[in-house]
């Protein structure tokens, strides 16, 4: 047979299908191609190791989890070239779903874990090992019945952003010429701007325009504050999204930033002076007269709104998936009584539904069995173990959802809430203090790695859609991604809380400590509903009815939502790669035919290339964090500390990526 033609995507690769019209992804679902091969499996399997043990501890340092899939895609494209036989293309797409792997259960790990040891609890290794790998199970079994609904039924109507980065990297390594220039082109620019403004002094990074006399004005009297982070990954994420779902965003921010946090200050300012109001443990005015800021209102007050709106969208996206989900099992139902091929193409065939149920059943059996361990009652392991399923399997369809609109999964916010919901929970079976901050932290852990891979699982999913490889392939190897990880992962926390503290510094002890932001965030929660305090009710209803109110009006409520989760400064340069995105859509309708279709896949490759250079930046900029000789000052401009100056010169050359995607796009190829 000959081989398939990989050199570009079908022209209805991102657009929504007419009806009748079907999908031909680049290898066909009748081609046989190389894909889980000792090649493919073993440098994935290397890679997660590797970016699972480096995300790890630059995640407990800085808070920031290393973006993995998008950079072992880069790595893939080059590992393709240096075998006699060259890589496959579905090679390199198993190679990326595996290493990608450790992004989402590092996230799981450093969420949680680390609480842990803050709250001296001491985990045995075996019980830190098992929550990330049950976790990872249970995230992708719970994501296969949702496949069909993501990934094939809604063709064309999410945009997502790092699939189809991945996407267009894999896809132009294999293309080559002028086309894979672009991309590197655009990777190279993007990695250096974002290398050198996330990691050193050079300018600003963040732009809240407080030099000018009205922005301060706003923000002293109003508590209005508008802040945007002029780095290329986020302007490139703003273009693949479009500009409908980018302004939905953004319109989130805006009202949790212009609307609520203004309006708490209006009415917090006449509370008396020193009152501090629920769930916030300090005052809005203090007692000499200065009072929260806008981040702190935003943290203490509006975050709470924003998590009881993502949690209620989530709901509405259960609701409106469980149609396809019927279908799914049905359709895996009929392959299991008539043979698992029958009627089901290559590219179209998941996992047989009978190693789903046994994996869900032997991960829910594991999981019963480690909360036996725990010291508590039969009853309280019976109802972690529920609390545990019904979390995971709820939060896969919002991480999927989340992921497929903004690249961005809301796994801080979820965990939080299962750690109120657990508590709260878990108080009236009886169980408080240090068993009870065991049992939830247990719970979160297995919850918050559970949605963590099930976002990056609908990535990796997607992707080989787009590409032509076979679902039960990619789920099958993803189980090894999670073993590799999971050991990594949790070997790895052991041996960094030997050697650090994580959260804050014990008196008596040196040695030094690591920040670990989400996981203190955990353990002040955990630490105060064990304590009994009251649920901030008032906050999260808000956010449902904001939620419901968007679905009356008929907007996707889960982008509301995570927009006014997000802090602001990440939302707003969204939208202006959004309004790129339309204005070239638009020049590209006016010039048709091949070049208008050349502007589109132009602007695609170098949008990725931003995505795929701001990442590679990143990891770069977390990796020099790892050497105690690091300091952002090692570079530093002479106008760093001065705001206007360094402020206007990050916008000047924000702009000059606005007109290097404008222009590039517009670029005809060279014969």
């Amino acid at each position: 047979m000959d081989a398939p033609d990989t050199r570009s995507l079908p022209e209805n690769a991102y657009q929504p299908l007419a009806p009748g019209e079907t999908y031909a992804p680049i290898v066909p679902a009748t081609t046989q191609v190389e894909e889980a091969t000792v090649r493919s499996v073993g440098w994935g399997l290397f890679l997660c190791i590797v970016f699972t043990v480096a995300s790890a501890y630059s995640g407990l340092k800085v808070g920031q989890v290393m973006e993995a899939s998008i950079p072992i895609s880069i790595l893939a494209i080059g590992l393709a070239r240096t075998f006699r036989r060259r890589s496959t293309l579905l090679e390199n797409v198993i190679l990326t779903n595996i290493g990608g792997t450790s992004g989402g259960m590092v996230a799981g790990a450093i969420f949680t874990l680390p609480a842990l040891y803050i709250l001296h609890l001491d985990p045995h290794p075996v019980q830190t090992t098992f929550i990330l790998l049950a976790g990872g199970c249970l995230g992708v079994l719970f994501l296969i019945p949702l496949r069909r609904y993501f990934v094939r039924e809604t063709h064309g109507q999410f945009p997502y952003p790092e699939a189809t980065a991945i996407t267009e990297v894999l896809v132009t390594g294999e293309k080559g010429g002028s086309q894979a220039k672009l991309l590197l082109q655009a990777t190279a620019i993007a990695g250096l701007y974002d290398f050198f403004v996330t990691t050193f002094q050079v300018w600003q990074e963040t732009l809240d325009f407080q030099f000018l006399p009205v922005m301060k004005t706003l923000a002293d009297r109003a508590r209005m504050v508008f802040r945007f982070d002029a780095i290329s990954f986020i302007l490139g994420l703003g273009y693949v999204m479009g500009l409908r779902s980018s302004m939905i965003l953004c319109a989130g921010g805006f009202f949790a930033n212009f609307v609520l946090v203004p309006l708490i200050w209006m009415i917090g300012q006449h509370l008396p002076a020193g009152l501090a109001v629920y769930p916030a443990t300090a005052p809005i005015l203090g007692v000499d007269g200065v009072g929260m800021n806008a981040a702190a209102i935003f943290r203490n007050y509006v975050r709470f709104v924003g998590v009881g709106a993502i949690a209620t969208a989530g709901i509405f996206g259960i609701l409106k998936s469980l149609r396809i989900v019927v279908g799914s099992f049905s359709i895996a139902a009929k392959a299991f009584r008539h043979g698992e091929d029958e009627g089901q193409e290559r590219t179209d065939r998941d996992l047989p539904i009978m190693a789903i149920l046994i994996g869900v059943v032997l991960s829910t059996i594991a999981a019963g069995v480690f909360f036996t361990t725990l010291e508590g009652s039969l009853l309280a392991a019976l109802v972690g173990l529920v609390l545990t399923l019904v979390f995971s399997f709820f939060f896969a369809s919002v991480a999927a959802n989340a992921i497929a609109t903004t690249a961005r999964n809301p796994v801080s916010g979820m965990t939080m809430l299962t750690i109120i919901v657990s508590s709260v929970v878990l108080l009236r079976f009886g169980l408080s203090g240090t068993t009870g901050m065991f049992f939830v932290m247990a719970v979160a852990g297995l919850v918050c790695t559970a949605l963590s891979v099930s976002g990056q699982t609908i990535t990796d999913l997607k992707t080989g859609y787009w590409l032509g490889s076979t679902p039960a392939v990619q789920e099958k190897v993803k189980s090894l991604g999670i073993l590799a990880s999971a050991v990594a992962a949790a070997l790895t926390i052991v041996l960094l809380a030997k050697t650090f503290q994580f959260g804050e510094s014990v008196p008596g002890d040196a040695r030094v400590v690591l920040a670990s932001p989400q996981a203190s965030i955990m353990k002040a929660l955990v630490q105060g509903f064990m304590s009994r305090q009251p649920v901030a009710y008032i906050l999260f209803g808000a956010g449902a009815i904001v939620a419901l109110v968007m679905e009356m009006l008929g907007v996707p409520a889960l982008i509301f939502a995570l927009g006014m989760y997000l802090p602001l400064e990440l939302n707003t340069p969204a939208l202006v790669g959004g309004f790129l995105s339309h204005w070239l859509t638009r020049r590209a309708e006016r010039a048709g035919g091949e070049e208008g279709r050349t502007i589109l896949e132009r602007g695609v490759i170098i949008a990725s290339g931003l995505m795929a250079g701001g990442a590679l930046g990143g990891v770069f900029g977390a990796g020099l964090r790892l050497f105690p000789w690091y300091s952002e000052s090692l570079i530093k401009t002479p106008f760093f500390d001065n705001a206007p100056v360094s402020q206007i010169v990050s916008l000047l050359l924000f702009l000059g990526l606005c007109a290097y995607m404008w222009y590039g796009s517009l670029k005809k190829n060279r014969a």
